[in-house]
Order: C-alpha cells, then sequence, then structure tokens
C-alpha cells in the first residue's frame, strides 16, 4: 500500500465537515456518492450524456445559490413561484481551472416586499460554495426578480 497525505488545515480550527467518495471502475465507469445518492460522471470523451467534473462543479455552485435564495426569502419575509439560476463557466487551459463563472438568478411570482440589492448582497455574502470559488475565480452575476 502507498499512502500520500495532504494536511491543509495546520491550524486546528473547528470547522462544519462535508464528505463525499468516488470510485472508477476498469471499463470508465465513475461515480460520487453523498449521503445515500449516487451521482455517475463521465470521465471519456463518448460519455457526452454525463456531467463532467467542471459541470458538476457549477452544478454545486447553482445549488449553493438557489439554497439561499430559499434561506434568504424566510429571512427577508418574501415568498416565490419559482426560482431558477443559469450558470457558465469559462476555461483556462494553462494550468487548466475555472477562471470566471457567470450567472443570472431569475425569481418568478414574487410576493412581498423585496429589496433586490440586499438579497443578492446576502446570496453573495453567505454561499459556501460561491465564497469557495470567488476566492480562486472571477465570478460575477445578476439577479432579475418578477412580481
Amino acid at each position: 500500500m502507498i499512502v500520500a497525505a495532504c494536511d491543509s488545515n495546520q491550524d486546528n480550527l473547528s470547522y462544519m465537515q462535508y464528505h463525499s467518495s468516488a470510485k472508477i471502475n476498469s471499463e470508465r465507469e465513475a461515480a460520487f456518492s453523498i449521503r445515500s445518492h449516487g451521482v455517475p460522471f463521465g470521465v471519456l470523451k463518448e460519455q457526452q450524456d454525463l456531467p463532467n467534473p467542471a459541470e458538476l462543479l457549477l452544478g454545486a455552485f447553482a445549488a449553493c445559490c438557489l439554497k439561499n435564495v430559499q434561506r434568504f426569502s424566510e429571512i427577508l419575509g418574501f415568498s416565490y413561484d419559482n426560482a431558477s439560476i443559469e450558470v457558465t463557466g469559462e476555461r483556462q487551459e494553462k494550468p487548466t481551472k475555472i477562471a470566471a463563472i457567470r450567472y443570472t438568478i431569475q425569481i418568478d411570482g414574487v410576493v412581498g416586499k423585496l429589496n433586490a440589492e440586499l438579497l443578492h448582497k446576502n446570496l453573495r455574502k453567505f454561499g459556501t460554495i460561491y465564497n469557495t470559488l470567488k476566492e480562486t475565480c472571477d465570478v460575477s452575476g445578476e439577479l432579475l426578480i418578477f412580481p
């Protein structure tokens, strides 16, 4: 057995922890698991019907934003019929990384008084995935509200 380890939490602070595991087999079928849910992902060019790791990252960003729309609807006292988000990532080649993320959040059927600027500020300030990604790439977007 060969073990290679990396410990980036050297200051021993207390943090909320998340866990995921992933597997790939000899036929190049890959999936990761979170709690009791398995999510397949593509590792070969022929697997274009499956999300690739970069698309999964953008999906996590989208989920983070929409989770916070729900959270702040309760805090700020408004209701809505639907919320959606479109996310685009721009990949840099050397070194390979996501260089920019652009998003548009749309909230439809808003009932109640809503300060859109405050909501957008809170979405940018309190999103775990949002805050993680803004430290490594340019993140920008807009919030559209429809009554």
